[in-house]
């Protein structure tokens, strides 16, 4: 039988493995030495009730991921939103300084988690993304065409964040998200005037 995310008790059942995790996390200081064994022990559930919620510990991850940057995105910008200059230069700021900070946490042995926590960035971003252009839409735009302008946009935001993020010496924050944000409007721009 399928889990009802919208129930409170799922949602205070993944909280309470999330939480579990965060603190092992603190303890551990390794995302690759917490087991699945070591999330339900801490959080006090059994693990049938673990796989009943998730596939295996990189489904939880992914979703734990998802979880951590959509709370640092809402606390910047709620989630009813809308697409305009601001909140998107708000976006930019915030994918800019959650991947510094998370770089700051990854050890060598969670590199092997690395592309799955950028996936699940990307896919929020995205999400955002294809919220806002939806909201105002362009006539004559298909929708796969609004999907298509927020895959390319959430790349093109999230691409050169995690190249930054990789060396930040490189470059200041501010410069970058200010060169990312020339380019996403530009881009933007001119997407609204091209029909399908």
């Amino acid at each position: 039988m399928p889990i009802n995310p919208n129930d409170p008790r799922v949602k205070r059942t993944r909280q309470l493995f999330m939480q579990a995790f965060h603190d092992l996390l603190g303890e551990k200081r390794n995302i690759y030495s917490v087991s699945v064994h070591d999330i339900t022990t801490r959080a006090a559930v059994n693990r049938s009730t673990f796989y009943a919620h998730f596939q295996d510990k990189f489904d939880f991850l992914e979703a734990w991921m998802t979880d951590k940057f959509q709370t640092i995105i809402t606390r910047r910008l709620p989630e009813d939103s809308v697409f305009s200059p601001d909140n998107l230069s708000v976006l930019v700021q915030v994918v800019f300084h959650f991947l510094k900070q998370f770089r700051q946490y990854i050890t060598p042995g969670d590199k092997q988690f690395e592309p799955m926590f950028e996936t699940a960035m990307q896919k929020e971003l995205y999400r955002i993304l294809l919220n806002w252009i939806k909201e105002t839409p362009v006539q004559g735009h298909t929708q796969e065409k609004l999907e298509n302008t927020a895959l390319v946009v959430s790349w093109g935001l999230f691409g050169p964040a995690l190249q930054w993020s990789r060396n930040t010496q490189d470059r200041p924050e501010e410069a970058m998200v200010r060169d990312v944000m020339e380019i996403i409007m530009a881009n933007l721009a001119y997407s609204r005037t091209c029909t399908s």
